[in-house]
């Protein structure tokens, strides 16, 4: 884990389609560092997190990881970064060990974290019953249980604590206390309550463009 690397959002702005969502949007996480991103419906908090995972392009400003701009390291980026979106990404006839395993092995982190992510979530009594047997909530703590089994410094979770219970909440927010003290970083998109202390607060309905604004030049001329 890059112990003192920084993830920052330098004057970004984004757009879908002929929409620009926001602009002007320039943040920092540090090591150990938390920032809850918050806003209505459709104000670009998953559109944020895209771009900071590099699935979206930017149409303005740039994005910074360890000193350097991401778009002369993507593999360096990349493999720092865990993207956690809507979907839980599991396959029906794997069991949440099997899923675990092969995420684990995305990332060369072998199989010595995987008893230790089934605990943390609460899954060692289903851990080898296929996916499709299980509820939506044990679906997302697989899902979450991902970012224990294959670690890195930085967790982009957007509405992780969608159809956890209150346990499944608590064991969230554990895995990320842990997760912080290790130095590492997270930046979540919730319209929920996220239990993350000392965390940095950013309400991307501020960054909407004004009237007439437009975007700048596209993420391959960025930085």
């Amino acid at each position: 884990m890059a112990s003192g690397a920084e993830l920052v959002a330098d004057n970004l702005a984004c757009r879908r389609g002929d929409r620009l969502i926001f602009t002007g949007l320039s943040c920092r996480i540090p090591a150990s560092g938390a920032l809850i991103v918050t806003g209505a419906n459709g104000s670009g908090k998953s559109s944020f997190l895209r771009v900071l995972a590099t699935l979206l392009a930017p149409a303005a400003g740039r994005l910074l990881w360890d000193g350097r701009p991401v778009v002369e390291a993507f593999s360096h980026y990349r493999a720092a970064i865990h993207y956690l979106g809507h979907l839980d990404a599991l396959k029906p006839a794997l069991s949440p060990r099997e899923t675990l395993a092969f995420w684990a092995a995305q990332r060369d982190a072998g199989t010595r974290h995987i008893e230790a992510a089934l605990a943390a979530f609460g899954l060692d009594g289903i851990s080898d019953w296929p996916c499709r047997w299980l509820s939506a909530g044990q679906r997302r703590r697989i899902a979450l249980a991902r970012l224990v089994a294959a670690p890195a410094p930085v967790w982009l979770l957007d509405e992780p604590t969608a159809a956890l219970d209150r346990d499944g909440e608590e064991r969230l927010f554990a895995a990320l206390a842990a997760h912080r003290s290790g130095g590492g970083r997270a930046v979540i998109a919730t319209h929920a309550p996220i239990a993350a202390e000392n965390a940095e607060a950013l309400a991307i309905d501020e960054f909407a463009p004004g009237p007439g604004e437009f975007a700048g030049d596209p993420w391959a001329a960025a930085g």
